[in-house]
């Protein structure tokens, strides 16, 4: 039976086990991240699925929706047993596709406090800051980060979309549980990113998972290696984020029930270290 506790496990923060294959509630939303789902059934029936095989950690933000995706979550799966639930804030939204970082402190801790309502938990697992906002000094939206740690709104924090340097100088002013940037098989500009957080015990959340790009063509080393596993290509670009390091969290997401137990087969994949170095190979040179 598909489970993704064959994923292995990983304790974020050094406190809260969870297995490494997640789940991104991104898109149970409507078309551009934007209101509800097309069919709302089929959203629900997919976040009902996922702890049934055994993902226990679902990421989502404030701004999908903005607010859809953490009410039906709440809807489909509080009281969360057994599940740590992420979500994000510090963007804006003014349409489908729209996305503006908003930084000011007053705004980030009353949006993580409108998600631990929306959510309906007393505490937030883990809140992630969804964008840096150039426009208001970082000191300013880590300190409010660490007085939603310190007030008991969140138990843990984490970052997205950012560098090595930022990381650090957070640091200095709250725990980093988590950093989430996009990475996959073709995308590997955080590379060093992921090295410090290897080296430092920080999860590592790649958003965009499953993209190979061309290296997926029929008769490419990603297809040659697919039809071998008899699986597809993304299940194994997902597999091989699983095994580039001990601290990926990948959460690939999707609003349909058939293509999250797609997602959640890949963690029986088990690739050789020859396929893993040819396709890191390969990767590297797109």
């Amino acid at each position: 039976m598909v489970n993704a506790a064959r994923s292995g496990t990983f304790a974020i923060g050094g406190k809260a086990t969870v297995h490494r294959l997640g789940f991104g509630a991104m898109r149970v939303t409507g078309e551009g991240v934007w209101g509800p789902p097309k069919d709302k059934a089929e959203a629900m029936a997919t976040l009902k699925r996922v702890p049934e095989l055994g993902v226990d950690f679902i990421d989502t933000a404030e701004a999908y929706g903005p607010h859809i995706s953490e009410d039906l979550l709440r809807e489909a799966l509080h009281p969360y047993d057994g599940l740590l639930i992420a979500t994000k804030g510090g963007l804006t939204r003014s349409g489908p596709g729209q996305w503006t970082p908003k930084g000011d402190p007053d705004f980030l801790i009353a949006g993580a406090k409108g998600s631990r309502e929306r959510l309906k938990v007393e505490k937030i697992a883990l809140w992630q800051l969804h964008r840096i906002d150039p426009h208001v000094p970082r000191d300013e939206q880590f300190s409010a980060i660490k007085s939603l740690l310190d007030d008991g709104v969140i138990e843990q924090a984490g970052l997205s979309e950012v560098s090595v340097k930022e990381i650090e100088a957070a640091r200095k002013i709250f725990p980093v549980a988590t950093v989430q940037n996009q990475y996959n098989l073709v995308s590997r500009g955080s590379e060093d990113v992921l090295d410090y957080c290897e080296k430092h015990g920080i999860g590592f959340i790649p958003w965009y998972p499953l993209a190979a790009g061309d290296l997926a063509r029929p008769g490419s080393l990603l297809d040659g290696i697919a039809r071998k596993h008899k699986a597809t290509p993304a299940q194994i670009a997902l597999a091989w984020v699983l095994k580039r390091s001990p601290v990926m969290l990948p959460i690939p997401g999707t609003g349909k029930v058939k293509h999250l137990e797609e997602n959640v087969a890949a963690a029986d994949i088990v690739l050789s270290d020859e396929d893993f170095a040819a396709l890191d190979k390969e990767g590297r040179r797109r």
